[in-house]
C-alpha cells in the first residue's frame, strides 16, 4: 500500500451483517460465483447476494450438499436463479472444467473456500501441501481461467478470503511444498492466507486495466467447519462473530459501490485494516506489509503459474 494513501472507512463495522451491507444494493443482472458456499460464511454470502438480486453459483465439492443450500438460498430470497456446481479446489482437472464450462461475464467471484491446520501433512496428487494447494492454487487456477468472463463484465470484483493468521507467516516462497521444512499445521496455513491477500494485490496490478479489481478480506473468527482441528482457537466471545456478521467484509468487498474502484487492499470489520509493523497478540487485527508487497505478489503469481 502506498505511504499516502488514505486508509478507507465505511459507515459499517464489526458487528454488521451481511444484509445491512448490501441494504439499498440493487445487483440485479450481476452473476457470481462463490465458492465453499455451502456451508458457514459462503452460504452467507451467496445468501446475500442472492437477496441482492444477482445470480448466484454456489461452487462446491459436494454437489448434493450444494444443491440442498442452493435451494434453500432460492426460497428464502425468492431468487430462483442460485445454483450449484461442481468445484474441487485440491483437484486441477474440476477447476479446469469449471472455468471451461462458464459461459458469459461474470461480475462477482467470492474466493470464499478454505482449509486450516491439517494436523498431518498432506499433499495433492501433484505433490502439493493441500492447504497451499486448495486455499491459493486452487484459487488462482480459477481466478485465471475465468480472466475472461470477468474482464467481459465491464468492472468485476474478486474477494479473496484470508485471516488474521497471515500476520504470523509470510510464505516461504522456496519451499511452499514443504519438502525441507518439518510440517506445522498453524503455520502452514497462516503462509496460505498470506498468499491470499497477495493473490488479490496480483489480480489488481495485472487485471485493473481490463476493469477487474480484487481485495483480500478477513472475515473475523466464527465458528465454522473450518476451525474442525483447532477447537476455534478458544477465541474470546467478544472477538466471535455470526455467519452474517462475518459475511459482511465479504459482500462489502464483492458489491458495495463504497468500495468501487478499490483495489488490492485488505478489510476487516468492514474497514481497510491499518498496516502493522509487528506481530499482534492471538487475536489482534491487522494486515503485514510482507502481505501487501508488490514484489511478493509478483512472485507468488508467477510461482503459482509454475506450479500449475
Amino acid at each position: 500500500m502506498d505511504a499516502m494513501t488514505q486508509t478507507l472507512t465505511t459507515p459499517f463495522g464489526f458487528s454488521s451483517t451481511a444484509d445491512e451491507v448490501l441494504a439499498g444494493v440493487d445487483l440485479t443482472g450481476a452473476r457470481a460465483v462463490v465458492t465453499g458456499a455451502s456451508s458457514g460464511v459462503g452460504t452467507e454470502t451467496a445468501r446475500a447476494l442472492a437477496a441482492a438480486g444477482a445470480a448466484v453459483v454456489l461452487a462446491v465439492r459436494d454437489r448434493e450438499a450444494g444443491g440442498r443450500t442452493a435451494a434453500g438460498i432460492a426460497e428464502s430470497t425468492g431468487n430462483r436463479d442460485v445454483r450449484a456446481a461442481v468445484l474441487d479446489l485440491a483437484d486441477l482437472g474440476s477447476v479446469r472444467r469449471f472455468a471451461e464450462d462458464w459461459d458469459g461475464p461474470l461480475h462477482i467471484l467470492v474466493n470464499n473456500a478454505g482449509i486450516m491446520a491439517l494436523p498431518e501433512l498432506t499433499r495433492t496428487p501433484e505433490g502439493r501441501e493441500m492447504q497451499f494447494a486448495v486455499n491459493v492454487l486452487g484459487h488462482y487456477a480459477l481466478t485465471v481461467g475465468l480472466h475472461r468472463a470477468l474482464a467481459a463484465a465491464g468492472g468485476a470484483r474478486v474477494v479473496s478470503l484470508s485471516s488474521n493468521a497471515h500476520l504470523f507467516g509470510p510464505p516461504v516462497f522456496d519451499d511452499l511444498d514443504y519438502r525441507f521444512r518439518p510440517y506445522a499445521p498453524l503455520p502452514a496455513y497462516a503462509e496460505s492466507k498470506t498468499a491470499c491477500v497477495l493473490l488479490a494485490v496480483a489480480v489488481t496490478r495485472r487485471w485493473a486495466d481490463d476493469g477487474v479489481l480484487a481485495n483480500a478480506v478477513h472475515p473475523g473468527a466464527i465458528a465454522t467447519g473450518l476451525q474442525r482441528h483447532t477447537g476455534g482457537l478458544r477465541t474470546p466471545p467478544e472477538r466471535r462473530k455470526t455467519p452474517a456478521q462475518g459475511a459482511a467484509t465479504s459482500v462489502l468487498a464483492a458489491a458495495s459501490p463504497l468500495l468501487a474502484g478499490v483495489g488490492g487492499r485488505y478489510f476487516e470489520d468492514c474497514a481497510e485494516a491499518e498496516v502493522r509493523r509487528e506481530a499482534p497478540p492471538l487475536f489482534g487485527g491487522g494486515v503485514a506489509p510482507f502481505a501487501l508487497d508488490p514484489a511478493n505478489a509478483d512472485r507468488l503469481w508467477s510461482l503459482a503459474a509454475a506450479m500449475m
